[in-house]
Parts: structure tokens; sequence; C-alpha cells
């Protein structure tokens, strides 16, 4: 990744994590494997949208697999916090493997 895609990016812990609407994307994309999180339902808290149901998965980012082979594990939170929290443990086991 170049420096100047580096410095517009909002890093954690090293890897980019980059939100599009509701998609919300963490890893490098050379890696194995990203975690990818669906926004798919949200309540209104004052001037927030807070998510209540949210998408987990585990994806390859290899093209050599089909749609269907990309997810390697997916679960469904109830909230942003437990999705991204189950969803960091999975993305770094899998990295490791």
């Amino acid at each position: 990744m170049s420096e100047e895609i580096k410095a517009k990016t909002f890093m954690y812990k090293g890897k980019p994590l980059v939100r599009q609407g509701q998609f919300v994307f963490y890893g490098h994309p050379d890696d194995k494997a990203i975690l990818f999180m669906n926004i798919l339902e949200t309540k209104k808290s004052g001037n927030l949208n807070i998510a209540t149901r949210v998408l987990v998965q585990i994806q390859t980012t290899g093209d050599s697999v089909s749609f269907n082979e990309k997810v390697i594990k997916q679960c469904e939170k109830k909230s942003f916090y437990d999705a991204f929290e189950i969803g960091l443990i999975w993305l770094e086991r899998e990295l490791k493997k």
C-alpha cells in the first residue's frame, strides 16, 4: 500500500479500516483473508444511527475462488462492537494458519 493511501486511510492495529455506506472492510487486501461486515439494521439514538444487526464474514482475497467459496466463516451479531470483536478474533486466527 502506498504511503499516500496509508495517510488517507484509518488504521486500526496496523490494518486499514474502511467504511463504504453500510459495508465495513478491515484488513490488508494483500493478505489471504479480510474481515467484511454488513450493517443490516440500525436504530436511531438521538442524532446517531446505532447498528442493531450486523453480518460478519471472514472472506478470502484470492481471485481463484468462486463467490460462494469466498466466505470462510460468518455469523450475525446484534451490535457493531460484538461484530467487530468476533471478526478480529476470526481474522487473526485465519491469518495465522
